[in-house]
Parts: structure tokens; C-alpha cells; sequence
């Protein structure tokens, strides 16, 4: 008899966050870290402190941050445990519990945080 596996569960996660960083990742740095910052768009204080925090008590913005970084601590939680292996470290099931235990402590970390919020 095979052996139960839970990799599916990582791959799956691993595999919806690099396509979420594929396709936003970029775009959110170029925006929030170089265009906003630089005030190179006509609208001025379009991330003010006041216009973030009601997107997220927003339901769709508290999906939005939810989803972006719990996907992409869950994509680079697989990456590191990964490349460590890749570069000769292998550190068996302590390394697994780190990596993809920071991920679900950052994921949590996110839900309360953002459900605290309130609606």
C-alpha cells in the first residue's frame, strides 16, 4: 500500500502563489515601492493611510491582502526549503517545520490581523 503523501497541499500553494507573484508581484512593487512613493501618478494621496485602511475593511480588499501575502510567504517558504536542499543543506524535518511553519504563522498572523480590522 502507498504511503499517504501531503505534498499536494505545498504544491498546490506553491504553485498558486507563483503564479500570483507571475502575475502581480511586479506590478505591486513597481507601483507601492517606485510610482506611489516618487508621486509620479496624478492622483495625489492615493495611498494615504486613511484610503488603505477602508479598502482593507473592505471584503474584497481583505481577500485581496489575505490572498497575495499568505500566497506568496506560502511560494517562498517552498523556494527556500527547496534551494536549501538545492545548495547541500539538507536539514531533513526541522528545515520543513520552519519553512513551512513561518508560512502558516504568517498566515495566521494575516487573517487575525486583518479580521481585527473589522467590516
Amino acid at each position: 500500500m502507498k504511503k499517504r503523501s501531503n505534498a499536494p497541499i505545498f504544491w498546490l500553494l506553491f504553485g498558486a502563489g507563483g503564479v500570483l507573484s507571475a502575475l502581480l508581484g511586479t506590478g505591486l512593487v513597481l507601483f507601492t515601492g517606485i510610482i506611489v512613493p516618487l508621486q509620479l501618478t496624478a492622483a495625489k494621496g492615493l495611498m494615504d493611510y486613511g484610503r488603505m485602511h477602508a479598502v482593507a475593511q473592505n471584503w474584497f480588499g481583505k481577500g485581496f491582502l489575505f490572498a497575495v501575502i499568505a500566497l506568496f510567504a506560502w511560494h517562498a517558504a517552498h523556494r527556500i526549503y527547496h534551494s536549501l536542499h538545492d545548495v547541500g543543506i539538507h536539514l531533513g524535518t526541522g528545515a520543513k517545520l520552519s519553512c513551512y511553519g513561518s508560512a502558516m504563522v504568517i498566515t495566521v498572523v494575516t487573517a487575525v490581523a486583518l479580521l481585527s480590522m473589522g467590516f
